[in-house]
């Protein structure tokens, strides 16, 4: 895609993550017309998995819950292979000396995981989009309002694309940190986009696969709380009945630190499991600050969680054009699938109210 492109359409969608596919593929079935512009040269956003010979294992979001019901319908639609969580076993706390072991494991909960990995959800239901839907590395740049029509123009790395909605999948401090609006958003409402956090965008995701899940052997669920090393929790990973083997963990960094290393990491797993956990076959550390089109600069400030789901963004801006889809802005599982797919169906909900399809000699 190497020329200046100008379409015209119903819905421009911004950023390729879950909630935004969602979108494209709901906007796409009611025979609206669609764009999908995605920054990155892959879908998945915060859905992100590391290939591991043949397996994949999720560098992002991992879970689903048993009163998520719209992640559990698009799995079944999809036909995706899932397995439950482990939970057998104890947990362990992680304190100066030794680790304790907690009697159970109070740390998980039952949840489902994606047996292909969460990225598999995303990638399958981008999949259906019909061609030309989806533009990947094209970053946008500029939303304006079009002063003849009312529409929106979206500018983008390859041209300019008018529709009469836009969905913005996108944390909203990085929506408005990477996009300028002419003319400007509310000030009430940019006000709140730039505070509100991005969920997971301050956080290392730890990833250690093992030859066996061998924690199990002595009657640990691969759980731990910590408050010395750098991952804060770690939970078992491993895929059905233990293969592949893998623990992960999640480390918080604050502003102006580096992430943790590898290193550290290891030296944290021994100290929790023993000799077994320092040979890994492969470990992976991703830092989610580094994530341009995640996170936006200084996103470890930002920690006001009770911005998520404001009613702000259930209202769309720019005389009802400009509507919020991403996990951040759901009232029900902020932060989670199942939130990314509330607000996209909210937005979704909000667009068809409003538009019928655009006659085929108008485009």
């Amino acid at each position: 895609m190497d020329e200046v492109e100008f379409d015209d359409v119903d819905v421009a969608v911004i950023g390729a993550g879950i909630a935004g596919v969602a979108v494209a593929d709901a906007v796409e079935r009611s025979g609206r017309s669609v764009r999908l512009f995605e920054a990155r040269d892959r879908v998945g956003g915060r859905l992100l998995a590391h290939r591991h010979g043949e397996h994949r294992l999720d560098l992002g979001a991992t879970w689903f819950w048993p009163n998520e019901l719209r992640v559990q319908a698009l799995a079944k639609r999809l036909d995706l292979r899932l397995h439950s969580q482990h939970l057998d076993g104890d947990a362990l706390f992680h304190q100066p000396g030794a680790a304790q072991r907690i009697d159970g494991n109070p740390l998980d909960t039952p949840s489902g995981r994606f047996t292909d990995s969460a990225q598999d959800l995303v990638e399958r239901l981008a999949g259906e989009l019909a061609a030309g839907t989806l533009r990947l590395a094209t970053p946008v740049r500029r939303i304006r309002t079009a002063a003849d029509s009312g529409r929106l123009q979206v500018d983008h790395a390859y041209g300019t694309t008018t529709a009469r909605h836009v969905a913005l999948a996108l944390p909203p401090a990085l929506a408005v940190a990477a996009i300028d609006f002419e003319p400007g958003l509310p000030e009430r409402l940019r006000g709140l986009a730039e505070i509100t956090p991005v969920w997971m965008g301050a956080i290392a995701k730890v990833v250690a696969v093992y030859g066996t899940p061998f924690w199990r052997d002595e009657g640990l669920a691969g759980a731990a709380i910590s408050h010395l090393g750098p991952m804060r929790e770690i939970h078992d990973m491993s895929g059905p009945s233990g293969s592949p083997a893998a623990l992960f963990g999640f480390a918080p960094t604050a502003a102006g630190e580096p992430a943790a290393t590898a290193d550290a990491c290891l030296t944290q797993l021994v100290e929790l499991f023993g000799h077994r956990a320092a040979d890994p076959i492969d470990i992976v550390v991703h830092d989610w600050r580094a994530e341009e089109w995640t996170s936006p600069p200084g996103v470890e400030q930002l920690a006001s969680y009770q911005t998520f789901g404001h009613p702000m963004y259930g209202d769309p801006a720019l005389d009802g054009r400009l509507h919020w889809c991403s996990t951040e802005t759901a009232t029900e599982a902020p932060g989670h699938i199942e939130g990314a797919l509330a607000a996209a169906e909210r937005a979704v909900a909000a667009i068809l109210s409003t538009t019928p399809p655009l006659a085929k000699e108008a485009r």
